[in-house]
Order: structure tokens, then sequence, then C-alpha cells
């Protein structure tokens, strides 16, 4: 087979020679447009677990490399004035050049051909060979030259970043983060030789262009950063090659090859360099396409077909874990009140793939102090060595003690008979209560025409509070504390039991309330409804009450502007959409004393509905108003939405929501394990975790 290849980059070096390793038959020729020298970074990084898979397609490469290798395991996170480490991490670096040197090195050993400087003017000029492969990177002419087919998308982040080289030789992968007066600048460092590290620098388009960065010249920028990082520097210098600021690229591709063309490494998709996972996964792409080739020998198709669907998941998941580390660094100053330790946990867990107990296996020691801080907050690790867990420590919201951070909502498959609840749901909430800090309900209507299903359990009437006074009292027999969660399905009511099927209609619905049909006099009437309901459960023993507005149901759908299409005082902008909600809230705050909580939405997955921005504002509202914690939820009434779901999907609003509004918050969705929980709380992510709820009998 004829192949050739697009760049001269690792990816396209490593397949060149895997594949002619492979079959020495192939004539393998390489084109590239720079010198064999000409490189714009400076170190690449690899993980152990990569290199096992370097040293298995090709011995002689992986020797080389890992000979010259500077090696560390340790994590530097320079914050708030201290300097905090983190061991037991096991990073290898080497200078790109010297990557390229033994790639082109073995290549022409092999027998492949090696052509650089040489301009490829267009994809027909390769038209003889049996395969064209794009290793030509995110700008890749092959893709470009018909973008339709490939599918391709591109997300440019919101910062810019500059990628320098220095002579301070690092002794752990080094994160320095300053606040300036322009805002937050962040460095990325570590070691690649034994002279010289690379120090990447980022910072928000905004705080760039502030700094007058934007016209700064190649040395302005490395004067400023020099004085910036002055103390980290110790008078070391910042090297430049060709150390332009850019935007970072994040790159996905439907489909990776179209007839004897195909996308390799940077060509079909990119990972954000904060997760430094670029080379790494494009000499992994090499490896996957020529082994396709060798099985696969004469029938392209399924070669080509079979590498595609080898590599997509596997670099799916690494974008998604990128996407989410870029996200952190892009709103880093979110964290800029955390203590050293907490913010150092919060960068280590970005991305999902360290987790409190993958943390506490790597470094026992950082995990104590960790715990230790965590606990100290609120005075119960006072005069202690050691700490628990962050799930373990005790809560204290408006005079509320609770035992844990754990909380557990017990459905209740709409079993209450004219809305007093069962005593199989007594049974299941007891059960539940069992080492748990906090037990939630579900639903509880405030009004028989607020119910969303003739089942739904209910507060509005003496037997229905001595129904809950029985549940609360077990729940207190049991060690725990119960949160009544209360509101109004609106529009969302009348609707057959939850079994059957989500918003399927009664055959003879009651009348519904929505913003469309709620006219002042009914607007009065549910504000009372919720007043006394509020009265009630402290009557019934509740110890923490929730009010619902979320999930489409009465008040969520006041905020929502899909569905709040009025034009007056109660709706269009978000100031009148919240007004309603805010009423209601103010009357339940009133009745009651005690925590009380709102749950509401942080997106309606849908374009043009409630957002997390809208959420922020929201929750900043309430919080002013006397809100103890803020229960963060997406979805609605929204037959359109797209909602994404997967394990921890609300973590991210919670997260923003909490250190945006400043304001306890409560998280779900998808969550099972306590390692999950305190991973988020010792991020300080979230400050309660509900962990999803399965009965033992």
């Amino acid at each position: 087979m004829r192949i050739e290849v697009v760049g001269a980059g690792p990816a396209g070096l490593y397949f060149a020679l895997l594949a002619k390793k492979g079959d020495p038959r192939h004539e393998i020729v390489v084109r590239e447009r720079n010198a064999p020298d000409a490189t714009f970074g400076w170190g690449v990084v690899f993980s152990e677990e990569t290199l096992g898979s370097f040293r298995d397609a090709d011995h002689t490469t992986w020797a080389e490399i890992t000979e010259t290798f500077a090696r560390w395991s340790a994590i530097d996170v320079h914050f708030g004035g201290e300097t905090v480490r983190s061991v037991g991490h096991g990073f290898s670096g080497i200078a790109r050049k010297r990557v390229l040197h033994i790639l082109q090195q073995r290549c022409r050993a092999l027998g492949v051909e090696l052509r650089f400087e040489e301009e490829v003017p267009d994809v027909a000029s390769l038209g003889s060979a049996d395969l064209i492969v794009a290793a030509d990177g995110v700008n890749s002419f092959v893709r470009r030259a018909d973008p339709e087919a490939f599918g391709a998308v591109e997300l440019v982040h919101p910062t810019k970043y500059v990628w320098f080289g220095t002579d301070l030789v690092f002794r752990a992968f080094t994160f320095i983060f300053r606040e300036t007066e322009h805002g937050m600048f962040q460095v990325h460092g570590y070691p690649f030789d034994a002279d010289r590290s690379t120090f990447v620098v980022e910072c928000r388009d905004d705080a760039w262009s502030r700094a007058g960065l934007d016209t700064a010249s190649e040395d302005d920028s490395i004067a400023f950063c020099q004085e910036l990082f002055a103390p980290e520097l110790a008078g070391h210098a910042l090297l430049s090659n060709r150390s332009l600021w850019a935007s970072f690229v994040t790159l996905r591709c439907q489909s990776w090859h179209r007839g004897k063309l195909v996308l390799l490494g940077d060509a079909a998709h990119t990972a954000h360099f904060t997760i430094g996972s670029g080379t790494k996964l494009a000499m992994e792409d090499a490896i996957a396409l020529a082994g396709a080739l060798q099985r696969h020998d004469v029938d392209l198709e399924a070669a080509l077909t079979s590498y595609e669907l080898e590599r997509q998941p596997a670099v799916e998941r690494m974008q998604r874990a990128a996407l989410e580390s870029a996200a952190y660094f892009e709103n880093v100053s979110r964290y800029a009140s955390f203590e050293p330790v907490r913010f150092a946990v919060n960068l280590l867990t970005r991305s999902g793939r360290i987790s409190y107990a993958n943390l506490t296996q790597r470094d026992p020691e950082l995990v104590r102090r960790a715990d230790s801080a965590f606990a100290s907050r609120d005075g119960s690790a006072a005069g202690r060595t050691f700490a628990p867990p962050p799930a373990f420590v005790p809560a204290t919201l408006r005079g509320l003690n609770l035992s844990n951070r754990v909380v557990v909502s017990p459905a209740s498959h709409d079993d209450a008979e004219d809305g007093v609840p069962s005593m199989a749901m007594g049974d299941r909430v007891r059960e539940a209560a069992r080492g748990v800090g906090l037990i939630a309900s579900e639903f509880v209507s405030i009004s028989p025409d607020g119910r969303i299903t003739p089942g739904t359990p209910s507060l509005y009437d003496e037997a229905h509070t001595n129904a809950w006074r029985a549940i609360a009292d077990r729940v207190h027999e049991a060690g725990s504390t119960l949160a009544l969660q209360i509101g109004h399905a609106g529009s969302r009511g009348a609707t057959r039991s939850r079994r059957l099927g989500v918003d399927l209609p009664l055959p003879e619905p009651w009348t519904l309330l929505g913003p469309a049909e709620m006219n002042e006099a009914d607007m009065e009437r549910v504000r009372g409804e919720f007043e006394h309901a509020a009265a009630s459960a402290a009557e019934a023993g509740a110890d923490l009450l929730e009010l619902d507005a979320a999930h489409g149901y009465l008040l969520g759908s006041f905020l929502s502007p899909l569905s709040n299409l009025r034009t007056d005082a109660f709706g269009g902008s978000l100031e009148n959409r919240m007004r309603f909600p805010l009423e209601v809230f103010e009357a339940v705050r009133r009745a009651w004393a005690g925590p009380l909580a709102v749950r509401i939405p942080a997106t309606e997955w849908a374009g043009g509905g409630f957002e997390i921005e809208d959420a922020v504002v929201l929750a900043g509202r309430l919080a002013t108003g006397g809100c103890d914690l803020i229960h963060v939820a997406t979805g609605g009434g929204i037959a359109r939405a797209n909602p994404e779901y997967g394990p921890g999907y609300l973590v991210a609003f919670a997260d923003r929501i909490r250190n945006e509004a400043r304001v306890d918050v409560v998280v779900e969705g998808r969550l099972w394990t306590l390692d999950q929980a305190n991973t988020i709380l010792a991020a300080g992510r979230a400050d309660l975790v509900v962990l999803d709820y399965a009965p033992t009998s």
C-alpha cells in the first residue's frame, strides 16, 4: 500500500513508523511544510499508562524516549501566599524536539521517506496514494478542504494562553495563581529536561485585554509575565519560541474518515492543554490506526472504521474531562475566597479523573489536612488531629444541627390517599433515615388543586399535619432530621400516577393554574396556601422546609420565559418573572422560622429558557431574603428540552451557584457513593449531597 502522511508531528511520524514496522511492504511518505527541527511548543508530558502503550507498540522508541525523561510525582499549587504540595501522581516530561528527533530517526531506520519543507498544494496532488493520513494539526488543510464530510465542530475557549519555556527547572508540576487588577492569571509549569521547564500563562480574554496584552509585542508579553511571576521565577528567564497569545480550540469531528482519507491526532480532535493530553491522544491514535491496518490487511474501509470505533469513545471521554478542566481555569476566580488547601483539592479534582478516594491513596497527608480544614470551619475539629471525611462532618443551618451531610429522598410512589401519607411511606422514610443527616420528602402539595397526581402527599389540613407528625417522629427516633418540600404543581398537575408514565393527564382533571390563567385573586390565594402549609409543617415537626420552584411546576413556570408569557409586572424580564416566586418565598419565610431551602432550576435544557446565569441571580436574591439553602435542579415542563444526564450532572451547576451567589447548596443527580459525596464537599462544590436511595427490601 502507498501511504501519504501529511504532517510530521508526533502523530504522523509515530503512525508512519508503526505502519512500516507492521508491514515493510508499505511505501510510506511523510510530508511536512516546516524544517525537521521546527516545533512551536516546549515539553510534553506522558502518564505511566501511556508509556505502557508505547512500550508495547515499539520498544525501540519507548526506550529512547524514557532514557531522557524528567520524572516527578508532585504537584505544587501556589495560591493565597502559600504553596500546597500533593504527591503520588507520577509524571514524565520530555522536550518536544527530542520526541520528534527520536521519531524521525526511527522512521528513517525503518525505511519511511521523510520530506521536510515541502508544501502539499492540495489533496488532489496526493491522488495516487492508497491511503492519505491527515496529521497536519487542528488547522488541517485536508479536513478543511471538505469540512462537511467530517462534521467538524470547533469551540473557541474564552481564555488566552501563551506557551513559554524557562531555564528554571521545576521540581513538581506547578500551578501558580496570581490575582491582579486586571483579573486572574495562572501558570501551568513542568520540567521536561535537566535544564528547562514549560511555562504556560493563561488568563481570561477580558483580563488579557485590560492588561494591554492584546496590543503587546512578543518581548512586551515576556516582560509582563516575568514581572508578574517574578517571585516564582526567582531571577530565571522566560524563553520564547514564537510564543504568541492564542485561544485554544476544542475540535470534534463526527467522522474521522471518508474514502481513503483519514484524520489523525489534532486534525481529528483536540483536548484542552490543562490536562496535557494532546500528544498522548495523537500517538495513541497512531497506535490504533496502524493496528487496524495490520488486522484488516487489504480491506481499507474495515480498517478505518475499526480505528474510528476504537478511538472515538476514548477521545470523547478525554475531551469531556478536558472541557471540565478548561472550565475550571476559565472561572478560577470563582474560588478566590477559598483557603489554599481547599483550593488545591478543588483544582486536583476538577476534571473528575481524581476523586477523594483516589487522592487518599495518592496523598493521605494532603487528605488529612483537607479533612481537618473542612471540619474546622464549624468548630467540630477543634483540638483534633484527625477529622472525619467531609460527608460525616456535622452541618448547621439556622440552628438546625445535622449529624452529617448526606441527604436521602425516598420516593413517595404516589400512594397518599386523599393526600394523607401512607404507613408504607412512613416505613420507607424510617428505613432511609438510619445514619443519614437529613431525610427529604418529595413534592408535598399545598392544596387539592396543587397536586401532581391524585396520590401526591399533601399538607393542607389537620389530617395531613397529623400524618406528617407521625413520620417526623419516626425520622427523629432514627436519629435523623426531616425536610418537607412544599409546592404547587401548576399546569403539570392532574396527571395519572407516575407508575404509568410522566405527565399523562387524568380523564377528568381538576382546574389547573399557570402563569397565563392566574389573576391577582389567584395569586393572593396561592400565597396564602403556601404560608398556611409552612405553618402546618412547623406543627408537623419538620426540621427544614423546602420550597419547590423548579421542574416546571407553578413557581418554576413563572420563572421560565418559555412558559411565562405574561406582559404585566409578572412576566417578561427576569426581574418580573421572579416577582411571584419571591413573593411566595417571603410569605413562607414569615410563617417558618427554621431553616428554609428553595429548589430552583439551573437550566431548562431548552433554547431561550431559564439558564444558569438566571439561576445565579435568583439564588443571590433568595439568599439576601433569608434563604439558607439552594437545592439545584434542572429541566421542567418543556417538551422540547434536550437534557444531558450523566453521573453527577448537576454538580457543575451547583458549584457555580454556590460560589458565585455565595449561598449554601445541596446537590443531587445520579450520585450513589460516599466517594462522590466526599469529593464534591471537599472541593467546595456543594454543602450537602443527596445520594440516590435504594431500599434494602
